[in-house]
Order: C-alpha cells, then structure tokens, then sequence
C-alpha cells in the first residue's frame, strides 16, 4: 500500500533527495522530544518501544507484504536494526548527560565515517577531502564537547554518543547495500521489529532491571516518534535506491542545524564555545564531501 501510493507520490512531487532532506528536518527535532521522554524512561524501554510501535504502525498497513517474505529481506532487516539498536540506543543513553543540540552535532559525525568503514570493509580509499573534512569535524568535536552548556569537559554522554556514529554509520552502508535486491517495505517493517527486540534484549546487560510507571505523556511522546522513526526508515529506504550513501549522507548532514535550531526554540542555550564547535562540525561534514574539479589547461593557451 504505502509502496505503491506514497512512495511513487514522493518521487513525482519532491523527488527522492528532497524526501531526504525533509528526513533532517524531522530527524533534527526528534532529539528534544527523546530529551524529554528519557526523564519518564529508561533508555533502552524507550529505545524499544519507539521501534515496536514503528514497526506495528507499517505492519499493520503491509500485512499481507510480509507474507512474502524472503531470506534476504530477514537478513537485511536483521543486519540493519541491529545497527539501529546499537547508534539508537547509544544516542539516548548519552542525552541522558548532554543536551540535545550536543548530541545532534556530535552524531552528525557518522557522515565522514561513512566512506571510512566502506575503505575498511570495501577498501575503497576516501577522497582526500574526506580525509581533510574527518579532522576539521573531529576539532569541532573537541571544542563542542570542551564548552558545552552541561560541561566544561568530554563527559560520558559525549563519549557514548561519539560511538553511536560507528552505528549509525553502518546503518547508511548497510541500507544503500541492501536496497536494490531486497522488498523494501518487508525490510522497514521487519528492521524496525528487531531493533525494538534487540533493545529489550539489551535491556538487562545495560542494568534496566524495572519497567518505568505508566504515564500518557510517555505513551504520546513514544507513539509520535514511532510514527516519525517509521516515516524516516520508510524514505530512507526509498531514497537511497537512486541516492547514492555518499550523496545521503551529505544531506543528513543539515540534521544538527535542525536540531540545534528546534533546541534553541525549546529552551537550550548552548555556550558560545560550543556552538563554534558545531559550526566545526558541519563544516567538516561539507568539506568532506566537497569533490573539486581541477582545470585542465587548454592547448591553445601554450
């Protein structure tokens, strides 16, 4: 249903690079409503009951999709949520310590890690400009995390959160190696599942012994982010059908200005030392994906 309605509206309309830019908008504004949701719940519980109801909410308009079902489309789906488990669950565990606007710059990094892992995995060499645009982004991850708001040293919430972007980074990878060859409304479906399983798999390894007590307020903030997390799963998967990671991972990188922008709307005032950190950061992300032409000189001007 959503495969053959939404989708094919998306690509007349916007386009598929436009989808994901809308992705960052709504990526970026998520950190604020899980700032929030954490004081009512354990990381982990959040983590995967956000993911569950996602993939309940597709699920339940693409039943009969998932009767279909292939081997591939199980080991895509559990390759990626495991990942999604992995950067998802790290990231709420470290806004625990850190401020949302922190926490977006800082995973923003994922994106000059992206053809970092294809060079350790594929051996495809990064471009020097990405090489150049890691460690503009790494300063800025230095000073971000040196003048923030909630301290005036790396912490662990800058820590694990800096870990999260190995995850998510894989994530990128492993949706754009994925999508050409499996269903990808199976996959979101299904990658959604068992990142909701892993996440209460981990849930005792993490020490969350104890269920947090019913609230509505939790119950609204998990189901508007389930819907959002299913949204961004679904566009993802699309759109990087005819996006390329590299060129994904460019416009993820507008995530933490949203982030930033919708932080400061909702109160957060981050020092100014750590604001130029995130301007690093972007920065960084830009120039490491910056691909210069160089001039050839015309015979005729020898």
């Amino acid at each position: 249903m959503l495969q053959n309605t939404v989708l094919p509206w998306l690509a007349r309309w916007i386009g598929p690079k436009t989808a994901l830019f809308m992705v960052t908008v709504v990526w970026g504004g998520t950190f604020v409503v899980v700032k929030f949701g954490i004081t009512l719940s354990s990381p982990m519980f959040f983590v995967a009951c956000r993911f569950l109801m996602a993939s309940l909410v597709i699920g339940i308009l693409s039943f009969e999709s998932l009767r279909r079902t292939t081997k591939a489309d199980l080991i895509a789906a559990i390759a990626i949520g495991l990942s999604i488990t992995a950067g998802y669950g790290s990231q709420t565990v470290g806004l625990q310590y850190i401020t949302s606007s922190e926490s977006a710059f800082i995973t923003a990094l994922y994106v000059p890690l992206v053809p970092f892992i294809l060079f350790l995995v594929f051996k495809k060499i990064p471009h020097y400009m990405t090489c150049i645009g890691a460690l503009v982004a790494f300063m800025g991850l230095v000073v971000l995390s040196g003048g923030g708001s909630s301290s005036q040293s790396m912490n662990f919430g800058h820590i694990i959160t800096a870990l999260s972007t190995i995850a998510l980074a894989i994530e990128i990878i492993l949706i754009s190696h994925f999508a050409p060859s499996v269903n990808l409304k199976n996959v979101t479906i299904l990658q959604l599942f068992f990142a909701a399983v892993f996440a209460f798999i981990s849930m005792p390894i993490v020490g969350e012994t104890a269920f947090p007590d019913f609230s509505w307020a939790l119950v609204g903030i998990i189901g508007g982010l389930s819907l959002a997390s299913a949204c961004i799963q679904l566009t993802m998967n699309w759109a990087q059908r005819s996006v390329e990671s590299s060129t994904a991972a460019i416009i993820y990188a507008g995530e933490p200005v949203w982030a930033g922008i919708i932080g400061r709307i909702a109160g957060e005032r981050l020092h100014a030392v750590a604001m130029l950190g995130g301007v690093f950061v972007v920065l960084g992300l830009l120039i490491s994906e910056y691909r210069p032409r160089l001039r050839k000189r015309s015979v005729d001007s020898l």
